[in-house]
């Protein structure tokens, strides 16, 4: 299997659980969850220019330091894992979201040439030996730039089956590979993580979250999305799609699992 490990896999389907048994196995991968400052992935993460990064210092300047901890410079931007910094009001990770790339917040251009450009500058550094020790990254390839593309920017699939192309044909030269925890249960594990994902009173966290921002987005507007079952028909195209791109683009490069029923040797890499 490849250095680079991408896992990937519906909401539910066991992807934090698997990196974590992947990182435990191999000490010697560099770990990336989702919202920490990637080398590829700016989910989580605000990605801003040094006026707008100097004027959220001085408008939090009561977590400036932590603000700073989870910050990273990257050419003349500041990326910061918003959502790792503890404040007191949640103003301030509304605020901190509004400087995210996904979810239709940039032009789709600017986001594709975002993306490729990380991808480019990982793949030549991990050549030059940079990233030569290997690294596990969770939910940085499909998820999310995957729902921005259906859901803000209501691409065809056919459209990001070739978004997809280009980002492999990137990231192949850096010993690409993915494990993808594979479910056709999808209406099973919405329903699980619906009730798993709430608060010690039982009150539902995740559910209203989720079908807020599939509401709330321009597919979701334009198909009027409302409540569980377009919620289910939503991650079944999603999963769909992925399969096509595994099958048509990634090929040998990902392993499909059988998501929560695989054996430890399976992850063997």
């Amino acid at each position: 299997m490849a250095k680079n490990i991408f896992i990937e896999g519906i909401q539910g389907s066991g992807k934090t659980t698997l990196l974590r048994k992947l990182s435990g196995k191999h000490p010697e991968h560099q770990v990336y969850y989702e919202g920490d400052v990637s080398p590829v992935e700016l989910a989580w993460c605000s990605y801003m220019g040094k006026v707008d990064f100097d004027r959220i210092l001085t408008e939090y300047a009561y977590v400036k330091d932590e603000i700073l901890k989870y910050t990273k410079e990257e050419e003349d931007r500041y990326i910061t894992a918003y959502t790792r910094v503890l404040a007191e009001k949640r103003e301030f990770y509304e605020r901190m979201e509004t400087f995210e790339i996904y979810n239709g917040r940039v032009p789709f251009d600017r986001f594709r040439k975002l993306i490729m450009k990380r991808y480019r500058k990982f793949a030549e550094c991990f050549l030059k030996g940079g990233e030569g020790r290997g690294n596990l990254f969770e939910c940085s390839f499909f998820q999310n730039s995957i729902e921005s593309m259906m859901l803000f920017y209501q691409m065809t699939d056919e459209e990001i089956v070739e978004f997809y192309r280009e980002a492999y044909g990137i990231l192949s030269e850096a010993e690409f590979g993915m494990f993808y925890l594979d479910s056709d249960r999808i209406r099973e594990n919405v329903l699980q993580i619906k009730k798993e994902r709430s608060d010690n009173n039982g009150n539902e966290l995740w559910y209203p979250l989720m079908l807020a921002y599939l509401k709330e987005s321009p597919y979701g507007k334009s198909h009027g999305y409302e409540g569980l079952e377009d919620m289910i028909a939503h991650f079944e195209r999603r999963h769909k799609l992925e399969k096509k791109i595994i099958n048509e683009v990634l090929g040998v490069s990902c392993k499909v699992l059988k998501a929560k029923e695989y054996r430890d040797e399976e992850t063997d890499i």
